[in-house]
């Protein structure tokens, strides 16, 4: 992973506050060179510090209206072939390897409580799944938020 430092964060926080800015637009923000911009970029997006614009798509936008937290217990030996079969289903959105009692922590949206069954029956179905533990979100009570790491990392804390 690409690690930033203080020209990358102030480039990133250029972008969230205009993230239609031209290469030279935001060359002139920052003051420096529009190559060097150009350079960061393709360094941020190769080094994986910039994810695909995907992310930031809202998945209500997509008729996904219900957000749920699945833990998933898996039969040891079985996890590659799980997880294989884990990204087959387009719900699941995010999968986390964790420690504790469930083996997977998955970020998982439906339309509603029925297609949500529906999504946790899919994964019980997989092969070395043992069991599953959800959780529904009522509602988001604080995003996702970088900017303020961002601001530290352009002042170089």
């Amino acid at each position: 992973m690409y690690r930033l430092d203080a020209l990358d964060a102030r480039l990133l926080l250029a972008l969230d506050r205009d993230p239609s800015a031209t290469v030279l637009a935001l060359s002139q923000t920052l003051g420096v060179a529009r190559n060097t911009v150009q350079a960061r970029l393709r360094r941020l997006t190769e080094g994986g510090a910039l994810q695909p614009f995907s992310r930031r798509v809202d998945p209500r936008a997509l008729g996904y209206d219900l957000t749920a937290f699945v833990e998933l217990a898996i039969r040891q030996g079985s996890g590659d072939a799980a997880l294989a079969e884990l990204r087959k289903i387009p719900e699941i959105i995010e999968i986390h390897s964790t420690t504790g009692d469930a083996d997977l922590l998955l970020r998982v949206v439906a339309r509603d409580t029925a297609d949500l069954h529906r999504i946790t029956n899919l994964m019980l179905e997989i092969p070395g799944v043992l069991r599953t533990n959800t959780s529904i979100a009522l509602r988001e009570v604080m995003p996702l938020r970088l900017t303020d790491l961002l601001r530290q990392a352009a002042e170089g804390r």
